[in-house]
């Protein structure tokens, strides 16, 4: 296995995991295993692709993972992230400004079930960890709390709750890293 910033090439794999684990293309038994809500079209992968915002894992050339990032304004076009951003002055983490210039977004992120619980996670996370280290001290990012696999795994790998919001009838709850802090030994 192999964990690397994805290409052009990498983008129908990136659309086909995305495609099978999109919430909407999931039954409610099969969302217990975790999802990914947003539906990132070709364009917008090939820009998050182009601006070192996207990081997988393959394994015999096939993708098996990834993980998004980038700066708030990219992900502004969704109502969520803006409502989520205005709640940041009234946050705090440790000793960090909380704000859209010293931070970045991260997630969604996604992994194959069948490699879920063997160090996928960690490994991409850790790939796109060092890239975005170098920018940012800090990543927040939010999770369906409905998606307990997910919570289950980001507070495992060190992530920490820092706030809960409701938006369009659902539950989020916010969680921050500090990005100096390595997840795979």
């Amino acid at each position: 296995m192999i964990s690397r910033a994805a290409n052009q090439s990498d983008i129908p794999g990136i659309r086909a995991l995305q495609e099978r684990y999109l919430h909407r293309s999931l039954s409610a038994e099969e969302r217990k295993s975790g999802f990914v809500t947003t539906p990132f079209t070709e364009e917008q992968i090939a820009d998050r692709v182009e601006n070192d915002g996207l990081f997988i894992t393959e394994d015999k050339d096939q993708i098996i993972a990834y993980v998004f990032a980038g700066k708030w304004d990219f992900f502004e076009r969704w109502p969520i992230f803006p409502y989520m951003t205005s709640r940041f002055p009234d946050l705090n983490y440790k000793n960090f400004e909380i704000s859209t210039s010293a931070t970045f977004q991260y997630g969604p992120v996604c992994v194959d079930k069948k490699y879920r619980g063997k160090g996928v996670f960690n490994e991409t996370f850790e790939t796109m960890r060092l890239e975005w280290l170098r920018e940012f001290p800090l990543s927040i990012t939010f999770i369906n709390a409905i998606n307990s696999v997910s919570v289950r795994a980001h507070t495992k790998l060190g992530w920490e709750e820092i706030d809960q919001f409701q938006f369009n009838g659902n539950k989020y709850l916010s969680l921050a890293f500090d990005m100096k802090c390595s997840v795979v030994e």
